[in-house]
């Protein structure tokens, strides 16, 4: 139940207005359904993603559908593969490591196919490659802390709840409930 409840949360989140762009819970989503979901429901995940990222390009920002926005929907696939490493073994180090690589591997790609996609943009050199990464590197800032804040948190979650119901199970009166 809770990757489908992490993926909607990251779908609606990416609608609140005024949020600092890059700081969201949609690659820790996604880790989290690749480590806890149901493999045979991975499309969820990825409709939901894809549908968030053509609703926020062509009605809320009004830019153009371009082939960058391929390149991302492969990259939410990588990142719900990336998750299925975590399925045997959560470990915090690899739960981070997780995160990280996402963050890192969708800063260099997703600044790549604007570089090659956006040609008014930047020049078609190794000099406007290096622009375009360098103009990312705040994006890369707050989608790092989101990336890690919430993988922490959803990967946290499950057992924070056990936590709590074993504490509650032990303080209630289950005599006088009956």
């Amino acid at each position: 139940m809770l990757p489908y409840v992490f993926i909607l949360f990251a779908f609606l989140f990416r609608f609140i207005p005024y949020h600092p762009l890059g700081f969201t819970p949609v690659a820790a989503a996604l880790l989290f359904f690749g480590a806890r979901g149901s493999r045979r429901q991975f499309w969820i995940p990825l409709v939901l993603m894809a549908a968030s990222d053509i609703i926020l390009t062509k009605v809320v920002y009004s830019y153009p559908f371009t082939w960058d926005h391929y390149v991302t929907f492969a990259w939410y696939a990588a990142v719900l593969w990336l998750g299925t490493n975590l399925r045997e073994s959560a470990k915090p180090v690899r739960v981070i490591g997780a995160a990280l690589a996402s963050s890192v591997s969708f800063f260099l790609l997703s600044n790549f196919a604007v570089w090659a996609v956006w040609s008014d943009m930047y020049p078609k050199t190794v000099a406007g490659l290096m622009t375009c990464y360098t103009v990312g590197v705040p994006y890369f800032r707050r989608d790092l802390a989101g990336d890690l804040l919430f993988t922490a948190v959803m990967f946290a979650s499950p057992l924070a709840l056990v936590y709590l119901s074993k504490a509650f199970d032990r303080n209630g009166d289950h005599t006088a409930a009956a």
